[in-house]
């Protein structure tokens, strides 16, 4: 069915709710907001029973492809299925419950989480010290720059270049350019990994960080990371880890054993938050001991009489959001940690990158694979390679939404051409991954044989391929009784 826009269901008079009658006076709004201020007509907004409000985003919801319908490949955003009981574990009343002014003493059990998820997060990273408060990756980021920028400013250290590789996350830019510092590329090796000679030439005494995704949005662990590390620190830099792509190293290798000073962490794709849809995200930020003094307040510490917010932190660069972060994510966090333990916890690394080489083994036969090599958790192909009957990479995503599965992330890292960047995760089992490797097979014969269902996919779902231009330029958000 094709469902109609919720204004097209509406009928004068009829509501989805019922108040109590008001105990209080009733006021003129003239009396209260200045005229100009007050709305010239009505808001125009849908009247429709609640039975049909729910029935009509039920159905709308059923349109979705989500983790939890459909094998979501959308590499480096680690799109997996997350337990629905650690949902519920968040959803209990005295945590959604809890007011951020409550006291200290009313909230022991939340401070006690709070507390002890810092010390796993230290134990798997091998960091000194995190943060939670940071709301996402990207805002993670910014905090650590942030906390970079403090470390050089009290050190009376003149640094404002940071160096980012060609295959980071576009964040990362945004969040060293945001804190101040001008950012300088570095190129990457044939191998698809920094290219040493590139680093070794711009790095010097004006460069404050390295900014370095381990493993790289290729799905490649740097072979070289200890001599980069070596190369930074010996010009007096610091070593920062975007943790966007943890899932492939967890309860493996600690990023402080490959040198690492400062990252953050993804609590929403890495530690069973549902990632999309803007949120919510978590993205604490671990640092190493001399970095300690610039995290932000408060830190949640622990005393004689309990647990405690500390706020005497001098150095600090003070509140990075309001709060104390998304205490909820964390709470779901902390609830994944603990089912899986230590040994758990390294299982799910394993099998991410299992999945991702049996995956990549399968499908290098039939779409070109720039850097072939055993991958972690993620991979890249390149749908444009070679050009057959004038398919696009675009065409092959749009044609994958048939075959029920979300496309994988399109033309990104841009250092490939027509890119699919390919991430199954742990939590895919192999009769789901052979079905989208049959899928990709049909696709690449489609492409040969019969271009055109690839070129107007899809075609199986209840809206066709878009003018995209259009989609963009022309947004149908409202619909008028009387409109043509």
């Amino acid at each position: 069915m094709t469902e109609p826009l919720i204004f097209e269901i509406s009928k004068r008079g009829r509501k989805g709710y019922s108040l109590p009658a008001c105990d209080v006076d009733e006021e003129n709004l003239e009396k209260l907001i200045p005229e100009e201020y007050l709305r010239k007509s009505s808001l125009g907004l849908p009247e429709v029973s609640e039975p049909d409000l729910v029935r009509h985003f039920i159905r709308l919801s059923q349109k979705n492809v989500s983790i939890d319908t459909n094998f979501y490949p959308l590499g480096s955003c680690t799109m997996k299925y997350n337990p629905k009981v650690n949902e519920d574990i968040a959803h209990l009343p005295n945590f959604t419950g809890a007011h951020p002014y409550q006291p200290e003493v009313s909230v022991q059990g939340t401070l006690q989480i709070l507390y002890e998820l810092e010390k796993f997060l230290c134990e798997i990273s091998g960091m000194t010290k995190v943060s939670l408060q940071p709301a996402a990756g990207a805002h993670g980021e910014l905090t650590s720059m942030m906390i970079v920028k403090a470390y050089y400013e009290d050190k009376k250290k003149e640094r404002n270049i940071v160096l980012i590789p060609d295959s980071a996350h576009g964040t990362n830019p945004a969040s060293s350019h945001l804190s101040g510092f001008q950012v300088v590329g570095v190129k990457s090796d044939k191998n698809g990994g920094v290219d040493l000679n590139n680093l070794t030439e711009k790095m010097n005494e004006k460069v404050a960080a390295l900014m370095l995704t381990v493993p790289n949005t290729l799905g490649l662990f740097e072979k070289n990371i200890l001599k980069i590390a070596q190369i930074v620190h010996t010009k007096g830099g610091l070593l920062y880890l975007d943790g966007a792509n943890l899932n492939a190293i967890l309860g493996i290798v600690k990023p402080s054993d490959f040198g690492v000073d400062i990252m953050h962490f993804n609590l929403h794709k890495t530690f069973s938050t549902p990632h999309g849809g803007g949120g919510p995200g978590s993205g604490p930020v671990g640092v190493r001991e001399k970095l300690i003094p610039y995290l932000p307040i408060p830190i949640v510490e622990k005393g004689k009489e309990g647990y405690y917010f500390n706020y005497n932190r001098s150095k600090s660069i003070g509140k990075v959001r309001s709060f104390y972060g998304n205490v909820e994510v964390i709470v779901k966090a902390y609830s994944y940690l603990r089912f899986l333990g230590k040994e758990g916890l390294k299982k799910v690394s394993q099998n991410a990158v299992l999945n991702a080489n049996y995956l990549m083994k399968k499908l290098k036969r039939y779409f070109y694979l720039p850097y072939d090599q055993p991958c972690m958790h993620e991979f890249v192909l390149s749908g444009e390679n070679e050009k057959i009957n004038d398919v696009r990479t675009l065409d092959i995503a749009k044609r994958l939404l048939d075959f029920g599965f979300h496309p994988p992330t399109i033309y990104f890292p841009l250092i490939v051409k027509g890119a699919l960047m390919i991430e199954p995760t742990e939590t895919e089992s192999k009769e789901t991954l052979d079905a989208f490797i049959s899928a990709m097979v049909q696709i690449k014969k489609e492409m040969k044989e019969n271009p055109s269902l690839v070129k107007e996919a899809p075609r199986n779902l209840s809206i066709g391929r878009l003018d995209e231009v259009k989609a963009a330029k022309q947004l149908k958000l409202k619909w008028k009784e009387n409109s043509s």
